[in-house]
C-alpha cells in the first residue's frame, strides 16, 4: 500500500468514519513530516501536543528499540523496573506525587474522577465540578465532565454527578458547591476550548475554596503538561497546587501512555482491586517515557519553551497590528492560539498548502504547537508563512464570512 489513493480507499472501506483526515503522512523527523507524494511540511500540530521532542527523537527511538528487544509487556501482577524508574522520575519533577499508569489522557482523567469518588464516598461526596469549554476525554465519564455540547451530542443520558461552571469566574464555581461535591477539575489552559488560560487569581481561589470546603482540586495536564507551557506542568505557573493531576500525550512522545499523579492527600486512596488496566505502565511504554523525561531535562527544554515561547508569542502578537482580523495571541510557552475575528479553518487550509500544519479550534482560533526543541530558524519560517498566509487570506477571504463557518 504505497499511494495516497490506496490508503484513502482502505480507510473508506475498512475503518469507521470517526475522523476526516486530509493528508497521508509517511515519515517524520524533528519538526518536519513528509506525505505520500514526498511533499514536506513544518509540523506545528505535533500530533496535538504529543511530540514535544519532535518526530523520531533519537533518544526515544533508541529507548523503544532497546526495550522492545528485552521485555515488551508484563502484567501489573508483577514488578517491572521501567515502571519504577518512570514513577521515580515523575515523583522528582512533581515534588512528591505518586503515579498510576494508564494508556491515554481520557484514562488519566477517568482515574482522577474515580479517585475523587473513592475518596469522597465515606463523606457522601461524588460530584465533580468542571468548566464550560473544557475538554477531558471521550469516555462517558470524561465526556460528561467535558463542558462542550458539540462533543456530547447524541450520547445522552450522561452519568450523574457532573456540573459545569465558568472558567475564571469563581462565584460561578462557588454557586455549584454542595455537600455532595467531591472535586473541582480544571485545565491550566483550555487548549481545545480556544487556548484560554485559567488566571492565577482564579486558580488560587479554587485552591482556597477546596481547602475551606474539604474538597479536592484536580488538574487536567494532558495537553498542558510535560513542559509545553514553560513549566513541567501548566498549573505551576498559576501557583495553585492540586491534590492530583493527569498526564498523557507528550509523556511518551508518541508512544501511548497516560498517568494520574496523586499528592499526599490521595496517594494511598487506591488500593489493590480499586482500579486497574492491563496495558498501563508496560515496560515498553515506561522506557519511552523515561527517555522523554530525561531528554526534556538534559536539553533544558522547559525553560526554553518558557523563554522562546514568550518571544515567539510577542512576534505573533505583532500580526494583530498588521491585520485587522487578527485580534490577539493567547496562551504561554509553546501552547499558543492566534485569535481571529473569522473562522480559522480557511487560514489553516491556506497554511497547509504553504507547508505549515496547524490546528483550527473553537471556531476562530488557530492553535500553534511546535516541539519544545524547535529551532529559531523554524520559528522564523513559520512566522513568515503565517504572515504570508494572512496577507493572502486578507486579499481573498469573503468579507462576509462569520466565525465558525
Amino acid at each position: 500500500m504505497t499511494s495516497k489513493e490506496q490508503v484513502e480507499i482502505a480507510y473508506e472501506k475498512y475503518l469507521m468514519p470517526t475522523y476526516a483526515p486530509e493528508l497521508t503522512l509517511v515519515r517524520g523527523q524533528g519538526t518536519r513530516v513528509w506525505d505520500a507524494a514526498d511533499n514536506v511540511y513544518l509540523d506545528f500540530t505535533t500530533g496535538i501536543a504529543v511530540l514535544n521532542l519532535g518526530h523520531c527523537h533519537p533518544r526515544v527511538v533508541e529507548a523503544i528499540r532497546e526495550q522492545a528487544g528485552r521485555l515488551i509487556h508484563v502484567s501489573n501482577l508483577q514488578y517491572n523496573e521501567c515502571q519504577a524508574q518512570l514513577a521515580e522520575k515523575l515523583w522528582t519533577i512533581s515534588d512528591g506525587y505518586r503515579s498510576f499508569f494508564c494508556n491515554s489522557g481520557a484514562e488519566g482523567n477517568e482515574a482522577l474522577i474515580k479517585l475523587a469518588r473513592l475518596w469522597g464516598n465515606p463523606r457522601g461526596r461524588y460530584e465533580v465540578i468542571s468548566m464550560r469549554n473544557s475538554f477531558h476525554g471521550r469516555t462517558l465519564a470524561t465526556l460528561t465532565a467535558t463542558g462542550q455540547a458539540k462533543v456530547q451530542a447524541g450520547f445522552e443520558p450522561f452519568p450523574e454527578g457532573f456540573r459545569h461552571a465558568d472558567l475564571n469566574d469563581l462565584p460561578s464555581v462557588q454557586a455549584l458547591v454542595t455537600d455532595a461535591t467531591a472535586a473541582i477539575l480544571v485545565e491550566a489552559i483550555q487548549a481545545e476550548g480556544g487556548v484560554v488560560e485559567a488566571d492565577a487569581a482564579f486558580m488560587a481561589g479554587l485552591r482556597e475554596l477546596c481547602d475551606e470546603q474539604d474538597i479536592l482540586l484536580l488538574c487536567d495536564e494532558v495537553q498542558c503538561g510535560m513542559g509545553r507551557c514553560g513549566e513541567w506542568f501548566g498549573f505551576e505557573a498559576t501557583g495553585a497546587v492540586p491534590d492530583a493531576f493527569s498526564l498523557a500525550k507528550a509523556l511518551g512522545n508518541g508512544f501511548p501512555i497516560g498517568a494520574a499523579l496523586a499528592g499526599p492527600r490521595l496517594a494511598e486512596t487506591f488500593q489493590p482491586g480499586n482500579h486497574a488496566t492491563t496495558f498501563g505502565g508496560t515496560p515498553l511504554a515506561c522506557a519511552a517515557a523515561c527517555a522523554v523525561v530525561d531528554a526534556i531535562t538534559e536539553e533544558n527544554l522547559v525553560a526554553s519553551a518558557r523563554n522562546r515561547g514568550a518571544n515567539w508569542k510577542k512576534s505573533l502578537g505583532e500580526l494583530s497590528e498588521k491585520y485587522e482580523y487578527v485580534d490577539c495571541v493567547r496562551g504561554r510557552g509553546f501552547l499558543l492560539g492566534l485569535v481571529l475575528s473569522r473562522s480559522a479553518k480557511g487560514l489553516a487550509d491556506c497554511l497547509t498548502r504553504k507547508g505549515l500544519l496547524t490546528i483550527p479550534t473553537a471556531g476562530n482560533v488557530l492553535r500553534l504547537l511546535p516541539p519544545l526543541n524547535v529551532s529559531d530558524e523554524d520559528l522564523e519560517e513559520a512566522l513568515a508563512l503565517i504572515d504570508d498566509a494572512l496577507d493572502e487570506w486578507h486579499a481573498t477571504a469573503d468579507e462576509t464570512a462569520q466565525v465558525g463557518d
